[in-house]
């Protein structure tokens, strides 16, 4: 995970509106980049880097539509704030949808611009955090052999050693050792501590 500073992302085709920005949350000691185009956004974006992004929906030869839906496809967790100077019900129903947080009609206030850009920024933070550890899950769930994913998925339904032995055909004994290797594979503690985990994370264990 990157250490870099959490980052407005600025994404409108007018050059005076990406001055304006910056300027603005620059004064506010935040780190910006702007740029003109989504192809120019995408082409420069780390998934791996927090912050938001603010973005008009109307772009030369784009949509910031089709921006929020390439974001969308591409499972980033990065917060969008809609800003535009072209609102309708119907877009921003759209971009609600593909995932944006808020929708703002230009000229929107610095204050309240300013404000809303900090708590996307906050949940941005959150949301790097989360996909992390879910990343972190998923990779050591990768390392489970068949069997003791099999082990998991019965414990994390609630069964006893005595129990998944019965389901498996295996002696408690052999199920316990089983037990062992993937709380520790998984870095759990207990069994519900493996299954706070998988819930958090969203982690789901196939076998």
């Amino acid at each position: 995970m990157t250490t870099a500073r959490p980052t407005v992302f600025v994404v409108d085709d007018n050059p005076a509106v990406r001055r304006s920005l910056k300027a603005l949350f620059g004064a506010e000691g935040l780190e910006v980049a702007a740029y003109g185009s989504g192809t120019e956004f995408l082409a420069a974006w780390e998934p791996t880097r927090s912050g938001c992004l603010v973005l008009d929906l109307r772009l030369r030869g784009e949509s910031g539509l089709e921006l929020l839906d390439a974001l969308r496809a591409r499972r980033a967790v990065l917060p969008v704030i809609v800003l535009t100077g072209h609102g309708s019900i119907p877009a921003s129903v759209r971009a609600l949808k593909a995932g944006a947080i808020d929708f703002l009609e230009k000229p929107a206030r610095p204050s309240e611009l300013v404000a809303r850009v900090r708590e996307a920024l906050a949940l941005g933070q959150e949301r790097q955090e989360a996909e992390a550890e879910r990343t972190l899950v998923e990779e050591r769930a990768a390392r489970l052999t068949p069997r003791e994913r099999q082990v998991a998925q019965l414990l994390t339904a609630g069964k006893s050693s005595k129990q998944i032995a019965a389901a498996l055909g295996v002696s408690t004994r052999t199920v316990e050792g089983y037990r062992g290797r993937v709380l520790e594979k998984m870095r759990a503690a207990s069994a519900t501590d493996l299954v706070a985990t998988l819930l958090r994370t969203r982690v789901t264990l196939r076998t």
